[in-house]
């Protein structure tokens, strides 16, 4: 028998299904492009950004202080500069405006002295006691008026010096000392670190806060509590409160609960406007509240940051 043809064939190769390639050097080389992309993107992302927030605080640090300093205009890409640049130019305009009015009311107020001044001289001509009284009475209020206005335009001018560190307890401690001096039952509780601020005007903030609390309750207590995010001033006292409709009227220059218009009872409405634009220099607060025993609380916190 002869080979047939099957005999000298090879036999069949079998192939076998290949299994999933393993991660070799075109696999690796891939990864780390994907890596170097997601970094530098994430890294273009943070340098564009870095103009919007700076252009965020500086409009948060303008909405505290109008003298707040300027936004670098040398820096960062086109867009950045030419918003730092119309940014700077509404800041200066904004702080123009506001002197050219103080100006403007701070001439008004100081002119009314001399006609006031003619007043009271023929004030003295009447020959009624009783006119007589009511009209000094007229006119010493509108000279406090008239000091009320000129000391608010100082503060609001905002040109004093730079802050420094205070001690908050030591400075609350001469406002109650003072104020036993004369005759006002004021006491102070409490501790803090100390904390960068405008002492004058902190000072100044918080007499007004005691003499309200002292001309409607006749005491005050002032709390002092600290953190390390913030320093709580609270004047406390037991007068009748505030309705609650009334609470952010109060802050407005010139208005009053009292309606009498009498400075011996009621002052001239200043002092709370004055304290709250001196708390907000300072970036904080200033908030009211009925308290439960009765009385008022005014709060200030002042922030660390």
């Amino acid at each position: 028998f002869g080979a047939g043809p099957e005999a000298n064939s090879a036999p069949p190769r079998h192939r076998h299904p290949r299994g999933p390639r393993g991660f070799g050097p075109p696999r690796l080389g891939l990864l780390f492009q994907l890596a170097a992309i997601i970094a530098a993107s994430w890294a273009g992302a943070r340098l564009l950004a870095r103009p919007v927030q700076r252009l965020a605080s500086s409009a948060g640090r303008l909405a505290q202080d109008v003298h707040a300093p300027p936004l670098d205009e040398e820096s960062g890409p086109a867009e950045a500069r030419a918003a730092a640049k119309a940014f700077n130019h509404m800041q200066r305009r904004i702080r123009t405006q506001l002197a050219q009015q103080s100006r403007f009311l701070a001439a008004v107020s100081h002119d009314l002295r001399t006609p006031l001044t003619r007043m009271s001289l023929r004030i003295e001509g009447v020959d009624d006691n009783q006119v007589r009284y009511r009209l000094r009475q007229d006119l010493a209020e509108m000279n406090g008026l008239i000091d009320a206005t000129l000391y608010y335009l100082r503060e609001r001018d905002g040109n004093a010096a730079p802050r420094q560190r205070v001690d908050v307890h030591a400075l609350l401690q001469a406002v109650v000392d003072d104020a036993s001096e004369i005759g006002q039952d004021v006491s102070l509780s409490g501790d803090a670190a100390p904390l960068l601020a405008y002492p004058a005007e902190l000072r100044r903030a918080v007499v007004n806060l005691v003499e309200n609390a002292h001309r409607y309750g006749g005491s005050a207590r002032i709390e002092l509590a600290d953190s390390p995010e913030r320093v709580v001033i609270d004047v406390c006292d037991n007068g009748p409160g505030i309705p609650p409709e009334e609470m952010a009227r109060v802050l407005e220059p010139f208005y009053r609960l009292e309606s009498s218009r009498s400075r011996a009872t009621g002052g001239v409405g200043m002092g709370l406007s004055i304290a709250a634009d001196i708390v907000a220099r300072h970036g904080g607060e200033l908030s009211l509240a009925n308290r439960p025993e009765g009385g008022l609380r005014v709060r200030i916190t002042l922030p660390r940051a």
